[in-house]
């Protein structure tokens, strides 16, 4: 008999859509008559439309891409193209909406918690983008520790189980562990990366929004090319998981850095080179293959949010460059180091320049000789993240508050 039960879920944060579109389909699974709709705060809400789930409002792509925190030009570019206007919409939609819920989950930070706070309705909260690690303590801001205070709120899942246990000792009793969901599923699909045995890999995450993600897919090529010219045999090796509108301009990146493409390998052959002289450098490029290159990866070029999460949780260590933002400036890479421990190792201060790429091809070099750091970055992921399982927990959680177990 199709369930009578129905959620919201609201997110604030690309990431957000990612960890609940996870979420959403471990509830597919454990119950598939779930009457189930979303509404995305940030951006059009791809990860919700790749699963043909409803969206409730009017969503917008905007300047900053959610991040104008790093940089307050940004949130006035917002501004500019209407943010207060589409807030208020997404509002008025979600309260409009809500009073046939039988349950909220909001993911996200004080903006998609308030949404929830505000329609009246119960709701599960995911502070995936908080975390205690960061500082040792959460600090919650007034209006937020009011929300999830409340008794609107049932529970509040954290990323991490240190955030759990420091919101319990500061009184927020109803917090738990929950994980990351999108751990759950990065497990290799068997995708042949033509990797050669017994020669180091190294993965390339330029991130997933267009422009920045370009430019930084350009940083990281000026990169592989330092790290090819110091690297000492047998050599190694790079794979790139690109989203798709990167993949489709990679003919232009390539005119533009000098490197030659064929077929999704991108080769670099210093000018005046023989032609039978092998290039100095050849990086094969994937936008299917995200999972598999992780997890087959000795060590991580990441320039990312959530990516450069997942890498970390299943032991892989990090080298981050900054870049001209606006997501994965200085301030977000020294923030995910934080965040991260030492796994995650930032080199300079400022958008890459000729000297900081030297440095950090030094460093890649460095971390791939190191044994004894590479076995413990493995002990940091599982520390850091705790055991999978992320989006059963949360959504038996779920089903649990809506009467369906």
């Amino acid at each position: 008999m199709p369930s009578s039960k129905r959620i919201l879920f609201i997110s604030n944060g690309h990431g957000e859509d990612n960890h609940t579109s996870h979420v959403i389909q471990t509830l597919r699974q454990l119950c598939p008559a779930l009457d189930m709709a979303a509404m995305p705060i940030v951006g059009e809400g791809k990860a919700y439309r790749s699963l043909n789930i409803p969206i409730i409002g009017p969503t917008q792509r905007m300047p900053s891409g959610g991040f104008f925190y790093m940089r307050r030009l940004y949130l006035l570019k917002d501004f500019q193209s209407g943010l207060i206007g589409l807030t208020w919409r997404q509002l008025q939609a979600v309260l409009q909406y809500a009073p046939n819920c039988d349950l909220i989950m909001a993911t996200g930070d004080v903006v998609s918690q308030t949404f929830a706070y505000l329609t009246k309705r119960p709701f599960v909260s995911f502070i995936s983008c908080l975390s205690a690690l960061y500082e040792g303590r959460l600090r919650l801001n007034p209006l937020l520790w009011h929300d999830l205070n409340s008794s609107r709120c049932l529970a509040v899942v954290t990323r991490d189980p240190y955030t759990a246990q420091d919101l319990n000792k500061q009184g927020l009793t109803k917090a738990q562990f929950g994980g990351i969901p999108a751990l759950d599923r990065l497990v290799p699909t068997g995708k042949n990366l033509y990797l050669k045995p017994d020669i180091p890999a190294i993965a390339l995450l330029p991130g997933s929004r267009i422009p920045e993600a370009v430019r930084n897919f350009c940083l990281q090529l000026q990169l592989v090319l330092e790290i090819a010219k110091i690297m000492p045999e047998p050599g190694v090796q790079f794979r790139a998981a690109l989203v798709p509108d990167l993949m489709a301009q990679l003919d232009d990146i390539a005119k533009t850095q000098g490197w030659q493409l064929n077929e999704g390998i991108l080769t670099y052959s210093p000018v005046g080179s023989s032609p039978d002289t092998p290039p100095l450098a050849e990086v094969r490029c994937y936008s299917d293959a995200f999972s598999d290159i992780v997890c087959e990866s000795t060590l991580v070029i990441g320039m990312a949010g959530l990516a450069v999460d997942l890498a970390v949780a299943i032991g892989k260590p990090v080298i981050q460059i900054p870049g001209e933002g606006p997501q994965f400036t200085y301030q977000f890479a020294e923030a995910q180091t934080r965040l991260l421990g030492i796994s995650a190792q930032t080199i300079g201060t400022k958008p890459a320049t000729p000297e900081i790429l030297k440095q950090a091809a030094r460093r890649v070099v460095e971390t791939l000789q190191d044994a004894d750091y590479l076995a413990k970055c493995q002990e940091n992921g599982r520390q850091r993240f705790g055991a999978p399982g992320a989006s059963e927990r949360i959504a038996r959680l779920l089903l649990t508050y809506l009467g369906e177990t």
